[in-house]
């Protein structure tokens, strides 16, 4: 499953450089899935969904940082643990339960993101 950040976050920005998959995003920013992964252009993940990779999009919270689901891995791939997680002071980077994944599906989104 993904990683979220919860309401708890005091925003100190420990876990935005840690992030392999260049996932995690201060509250407000605009984001987009091409910033730290190889994808360029209009892209389809492995689960059907089609973006475009190079278009910007919403903040997911306008009130602390936010990972997003569609480029967490776990850190899968590159680490044994989500760094976000090692890394907050106030351990508000926790599993998301609305986002339960397989580790086989998290190494294919790891590959997917990094075009391996």
């Amino acid at each position: 499953m993904a990683i979220k950040i919860t309401d708890e976050c005091i925003n100190c920005g420990a876990c935005e450089p840690e992030c392999p998959n260049n996932a995690i995003y201060e509250a407000s920013d605009d984001w987009k899935y091409s910033q730290g992964t190889n994808l360029k252009g209009t892209v389809i993940f492995p689960d059907g969904k089609e973006v475009n990779s190079d278009v910007s999009q919403e903040p997911v919270s306008d009130e602390f940082y936010f990972i997003v689901t569609d480029k967490c891995t776990e850190c899968k791939g590159f680490h044994n643990e989500p760094q976000c997680a090692a890394v907050c002071p106030v351990d508000c980077c926790v599993p998301d339960d609305d986002h339960v994944e397989t580790e086989e599906q998290l190494l294919a989104k790891k590959k997917f993101l990094h075009q391996e």
